[in-house]
């Protein structure tokens, strides 16, 4: 599904990734850890298409993410890719209903559609009730959420999330796993968490371990 070759990433002198390289198929959930400033986040915006290795490819289905248009690969992230940020990146002036309406909204998603798909994931993750307020007047467990359901929308082929659940206490977290879980095995969606919780690596099916910008060089299987 999504695939990195030898990607490498500089910030100035700074090397963030250094010869980054792996696999995740449809339907597999894959945990990213290790320490601050490892190059965790740095790996989920290349894959992203958001910002470009300074060498090696990363690739979506076969096709080279890089060699697309920044248009094409915008397109590819609404209709394909589902992003979760750390600190959940919604639209201030629009409603948390808006928010999440505005990805199908914009991929052309038919009205009736587009309700019964927001009720639906809004429904499970327990945010139905505060669908009309403004990111501003809601809490940061219910923001975050709000963007788990963004990222869940389209239905996407790929979701990536930086610290999916880093802002919630364990019940609330647990319904994002959950929703995340449901994604990657009645979907086929292949999902890659970066993570410092162990307990959310736990339900993943491999993990794979960061440090000075490279992976360790045996992914983890996860046993559960």
């Amino acid at each position: 599904m999504l695939r990195a070759e030898g990607i490498t990433a500089s910030f100035g002198p700074t090397l963030a990734l250094d010869g980054v390289s792996f696999d995740i198929e449809a339907g597999e959930l894959v945990a990213v850890v290790g320490r601050s400033g490892s190059g965790k986040s740095s790996l989920l915006h290349c894959l992203a298409g958001l910002v470009k290795p300074s060498s090696g490819t990363v690739s979506f289905e076969g096709q080279p993410v890089y060699d697309w248009s920044e248009r094409c690969r915008s397109d590819w992230r609404l209709r394909q890719v589902g992003l979760v940020f750390q600190f959940g990146d919604l639209v201030p002036e629009l409603t948390l209903a808006e928010n999440i309406r505005l990805p199908l909204q914009l991929a052309g998603t038919g009205k009736a559609s587009v309700n019964a798909r927001v009720a639906a994931i809004t429904d499970g993750l327990e945010i139905s009730d505060v669908m009309h307020k403004r990111p501003g007047q809601v809490s940061g467990g219910q923001l975050q959420r709000a963007a788990i359901a963004r990222a869940l929308a389209n239905r996407p082929s790929v979701i990536l999330a930086d610290e999916p659940t880093g802002a919630l206490d364990t019940t609330t977290g647990q319904l994002v796993l959950e929703a995340l879980m449901h994604a990657a095995r009645d979907q086929g969606t292949a999902v890659v968490l970066v993570t410092h919780e162990a307990r959310l690596s736990s339900y993943c099916d491999r993990e794979l371990t960061m440090t000075d910008g490279k992976l360790a060089a045996t992914p983890t299987v996860v046993s559960r």
